[in-house]
């Protein structure tokens, strides 16, 4: 498979535009030849995946499909349970740096279905709520009736409708963001003007930088030949995120290609557009106990006036440093802010 990137690599037909050194307009032509040339000449995915390969992997039986999960038990029988729900465009990968931290707590990352390292997705229907579902059933199959739910993006999502779906499963919830789609539903005359000021910076955002969620919500068939027959599009499409939604020097060259490789070698970007694509159902107010962190340079960081419209909010932290893959970037303060959602919950 790797030999295949590589071969592909050497065939690659150079676009430019108008643009193609302006990274306001997406991935630049000289970053994506840097990336490029790493990834055909001198990046070992092989050195990666044996680490990967060694993460403590289960498969669970979750109703009529299953659950490929990293679970890391603790010593301590009754330790506290904690689960880490990435979101995309990423995968378990998001947690790495975590994990040597949570020793004293079951911890369980499901490879969410149809992204890296997931069972096979087997047809449609793979939405949100369906994800919440299958991450319940797994956790009751491994033995675990009540954890803490920590996650962002799509993982974020699913955590709160784990939480409306389950109450007496679910003792608190860590998040560094709600569901996005809330603000697109929000109701302006219930909320402060603070929160109204929210509404319309994610609308900017949403207008300048979220052409790619109209594309994977709509479109997700034509987006994933470009994507899963382009090694080279692959990595445009997903670094141009990694890097633009991160912190300063959060990623090295070889950690980018390395969680864009994960995408190519299982052949999932396609189906990773499912949650995307397939319509949800989001709860009304959740009222689990909710630890939310905020991290500065986050996508849209929300204030906490508008957060406690829908949650339950009992503690809310801002960071100065760390972006939307907080996990990774600020391994130790998002960790710290776990730890507190764990106590909030018991």
């Amino acid at each position: 498979m790797i030999d295949e990137v590589r071969d592909r690599l050497q065939w690659t037909r150079r676009v430019t535009t108008p643009w193609s050194n302006d990274e306001k307009r997406g991935i630049t032509e000289t970053r994506l030849d840097e990336l490029l040339e790493r990834w055909a000449n001198g990046y070992d995915w092989g050195v990666h995946e044996r680490r990967i390969t060694e993460f403590p992997w289960a498969t669970v039986r979750a109703g009529d499909t299953e659950l490929r999960v990293i679970h890391q038990r603790s010593a301590t029988p009754d330790a506290p349970v904690v689960v880490l729900l990435h979101g995309w465009p990423d995968s378990v990968l998001r947690f790495e740096r975590v994990l040597p931290l949570l020793t004293d707590m079951h911890v369980v990352v499901p490879a969410l279905p149809g992204f890296p390292f997931a069972a096979p997705l087997a047809g449609p229907g793979m939405s949100v709520n369906r994800i919440a579902e299958i991450v319940a059933d797994a956790l009751a199959e491994l033995g675990y009736s009540r954890y803490t739910v920590s996650g962002g993006d799509v993982g974020g999502t699913v955590a709160e409708i784990l939480a409306a779906q389950h109450p007496d499963r679910v003792a608190a919830l860590h998040l560094t963001n709600i569901a996005p789609v809330r603000a697109l539903t929000a109701d302006r005359s219930k909320l402060p003007p603070d929160a109204v000021a929210y509404l319309d910076r994610a609308a900017q955002w949403f207008r300048t930088e979220g052409g790619y969620i109209a594309e994977q919500s709509t479109r997700p068939n034509t987006l994933a030949v470009a994507l899963g027959d382009s090694p080279a599009g692959l990595a445009a499409w997903i670094v141009e995120k990694l890097e633009s939604w991160s912190d300063a020097s959060a990623f090295t060259t070889d950690e980018l290609l390395t969680w864009v490789t994960a995408y190519w070698v299982s052949g999932t970007i396609g189906t990773s557009f499912a949650t995307y694509a397939e319509p949800a159902t989001l709860p009304g107010r959740i009222e689990t106990p909710t630890m939310l962190s905020v991290f500065a340079h986050d996508i849209k960081p929300e204030p906490r006036s508008y957060a406690e419209a829908f949650l339950n909010v009992c503690e809310y932290v801002e960071h100065r440093a760390g972006g939307h893959f907080s996990a990774w970037e600020q391994p130790e303060a998002y960790v710290g802010d776990l730890r507190r959602a764990v106590k909030l919950g018991g």
